[in-house]
Formats: C-alpha cells, sequence, structure tokens
C-alpha cells in the first residue's frame, strides 16, 4: 500500500479527477513538446459529460494555450475500457504531422494511469493493506494506528500533514468569509457565512452542528469556485475532514499535534479504500468519495476523543456503510448540487458515528473491510447513468 499523500493531494478544485488529474496530465505531456505548433485533447466518458462544469477544459486550456493553440474534443458516449475518465493527448509540428498520441486517464484523488503507467502503483512503504491486519498488529503490538502510519512512512509525514492542515484550516477562513454567486450557471450563492451567523444564535447543541455545516460548506464552496483546498479523499468531498477537524479544535482545543495524528489514521483508513476498491465517483459513484471521506473523518474524531483500535475502527465501518449506493448525480456536471449539501451532512454523519462508536465496545458484524468490498462491488453494478455522467438521477431534475 502507498504513502498516504496519495489521498491528500494539495491544489485547485472542484474535482480532483476531472480538474487536477487532468491539469497534471496536461502539464507531463507539454513537458515532452514544448516545441509544438498544435495540440488536440479528446475527452471521453465521464470526463466529458461533466467536464465543462468540472472546468476540466479551463485545466487543461491554462496549461497547453500559452504554447500552442489547443483544441479539446468532447466525446461522452465513448467510454474507453481502461476507466470512465479516458483522454486523449495529440500534439503536432508545424507541418502539422502527428509527434504523439497519449491516452492516459484519471483514476481519482488527482492520480493518473493508463495500461502501462500507473501512479497508483507507486512503492508500497505499507505492508498490510487491509484494516482487519492493521488492526490486529495494533491490538499485538499496543500501537495506534497513526503510529502505524508513523513506522511506515517515517517521521517526515508529519511535515506533510502540518502543510495539508493548514491548506485545510485556510480553505475554511476564506469560505467563511466570502460571500456571492458561485461560478457555473446555477445562480447557487454561498451560504457558509450565514450558516455560521445563524449557528452562533441558537443554544450549545445545535450551535455545535451548525458551526459544523458553516465550517463543511467553506471549504466545498471553495472548491466548487476553484480554490485551494485538500483531496481527502477527493475535490468532491474535501468539506468533510476539514470541517470536522477544524470544529474539534475550536470547541475542544485539540493540539496540532493531536490533529495531525487523526489526519494520519483517517489517511489510513481511505488508503485502504483506494487499495483494494476506488475513491473515483466515475468508477463507484459518490460512495466513494462522500462516503468515504465520511469514514475517515470518523475515524479522525473517534482518535481525537480516545477511542479504542475497535472503536475506531467501528467509527470508520458506519460512516461508509451508511452512504452505500449514493450515487454521482451532480446538477449541470457542477461540483455544487448535491455535493455542497453533502459534504455538509457527511461531517455531522462523521461526528454520529464517532459518538454512536463511543457508547460501543467496539464489537460489531460488519467489518470495515467487508464494506469496502461491498463499496467496491456496488460501484461496479451501478448503471454509468449514475457515475458522474450526469445523465440520471438528481442531475436531469
Amino acid at each position: 500500500m502507498e504513502s498516504i499523500k496519495q489521498i491528500y493531494r494539495i491544489g485547485k478544485g472542484p474535482s480532483s479527477s476531472h480538474t487536477m488529474g487532468p491539469r497534471r496530465a496536461a502539464n507531463m505531456f507539454l513537458e515532452r513538446h514544448r516545441q509544438a505548433a498544435r495540440f488536440n485533447v479528446t475527452l471521453y466518458g465521464s470526463l466529458a459529460a461533466t467536464g465543462k462544469g468540472h472546468m476540466t477544459d479551463t485545466a487543461i486550456l491554462e496549461i497547453l494555450e500559452p504554447v500552442a493553440s489547443t483544441h479539446i474534443d468532447w466525446k461522452p458516449q465513448i467510454f474507453l475500457p481502461f476507466h470512465p475518465n479516458g483522454m486523449l493527448f495529440e500534439a503536432f509540428n508545424n507541418k502539422d504531422e502527428k509527434l504523439e498520441a497519449w491516452t492516459i486517464y484519471s483514476i481519482g484523488g488527482g492520480t493518473l494511469a493508463n495500461e502501462r503507467f500507473n501512479e497508483q502503483k507507486t512503492a508500497d512503504i505499507y505492508n498490510m493493506s487491509t484494516i482487519h491486519d492493521i488492526q490486529h498488529w495494533c491490538q499485538t503490538t499496543g500501537y495506534s494506528y497513526w503510529e502505524y502510519v508513523e513506522q511506515c512512512e517515517g517521521t517526515g509525514i508529519w511535515d506533510y500533514l502540518a502543510e495539508v492542515w493548514q491548506v485545510m484550516q485556510e480553505a475554511v477562513q476564506r469560505g467563511l468569509e466570502t460571500e456571492g454567486i458561485i461560478p457555473g450557471g446555477l445562480g447557487l450563492r454561498r451560504k457558509a457565512s450565514d450558516y455560521l451567523i445563524r449557528a452562533k444564535g441558537y443554544g450549545s447543541s445545535i450551535k455545535s452542528r451548525g458551526m459544523v455545516y458553516a465550517f463543511a460548506l467553506a471549504v466545498s464552496e471553495e472548491n466548487a469556485c476553484g480554490g485551494n483546498i485538500v483531496t481527502a479523499p477527493t475535490c468532491g468531498s474535501c468539506g468533510i475532514i476539514p470541517s470536522v477537524l477544524y470544529h474539534l479544535k475550536d470547541t475542544r482545543e485539540f493540539r496540532d499535534s493531536r490533529i495531525l495524528h487523526a489526519l494520519a489514521t483517517a489517511g489510513l483508513f481511505g488508503n485502504v479504500v483506494r487499495t483494494n476498491a476506488s475513491i473515483s465517483g466515475a468508477e463507484v459513484g459518490c460512495q466513494g468519495e462522500v462516503g468515504v471521506a465520511c469514514a475517515m473523518a470518523a475515524a479522525a474524531a473517534s482518535q481525537l476523543f480516545g477511542g479504542t483500535i475497535a472503536q475506531i475502527e467501528y467509527a470508520a465501518e458506519m460512516g461508509l456503510e451508511h452512504h452505500l449506493g449514493l450515487t454521482c448525480d451532480p446538477v449541470c456536471g457542477l461540483v455544487q448540487i448535491p455535493c455542497i449539501e453533502r459534504n455538509a451532512f457527511a461531517a455531522a454523519r462523521a461526528l454520529d458515528a464517532n459518538t454512536y462508536s463511543n457508547f460501543s465496545d467496539g464489537r460489531h458484524r460488519v467489518s470495515f473491510d467487508q464494506v469496502v468490498e461491498v463499496m467496491r462491488q456496488t460501484g461496479h453494478d451501478l448503471p454509468s447513468l449514475y457515475k458522474e455522467t450526469s445523465e440520471g438521477g438528481l442531475a436531469i431534475i
């Protein structure tokens, strides 16, 4: 299993698979063909179906057009067999001779792959890839999940997670301070600052929940506007973990060092899903994005509150289990409706999962690994119109 740095990527929204991945692919292709006279890019399947709403064309053109004229073809009805998010980059010289044709896929979380190249298959640094095995190791040795992360990643992981946490906090703060219309054509207004003000007018329990909503909306609205965020594990689900951790730091005054331990634990659970299933909405639906983020946030919260190894696993299991079957059906292909609200609700659900697990002794019937496998199979069984194509569900209302 690879580094949790693959889970937490810093970059601009609104989509890790539709914006970050294509931008990175364009950069890689450009490095090989800086002398090209023109470029042609063909987008396929889910990437083409919702690319304009996800600013895929903007991300690619920002990289290629300053060097040479670039044309983009959209082919939403053609699904290449490797992955729904296919891209074909072509470079031509001044005689209009083709220099190279490169097919690459954005497979989730900003990661790229094709039949000969796969960023998801970089060097494995974890010798275990299931929570069952990791949990057994923790119970045998007395270490916690975050300590397993440190042993595998090295102490340098804390500097990386410190940067991740800083970017997350800045996204919350920017989102709370910014008002106006979210671009894209839906006329959707930013709500985070209003939710924050209203939350402060309530008593403790409703105020607490309202603040969580406000923090999640703040980051998700930043993402929808193309702001700087952290995939956790994707752009579309980037508001869940920051809102939970920001809220707990604000209300419980947890030290940053404990927050970083919680981020490590969350990253470990997300990494297990990424390894054994998928975090790509185009591949398994929103359960792989918001569902996984909820599980990660629940594990992080349980870690912060001193949950046992079993209780942390139980919290994560509930976070994912209760999002099984969640479809990815963005209206107009934008990461706005229902995505932004889903981040707020999933953040609250993560805190509920933590509370529920901490009332228990951690023993339960269905394991996290079993839910991951069910999620994988459910995602593969979902028709493509419910997986980021904007051809079904809420997207056609």
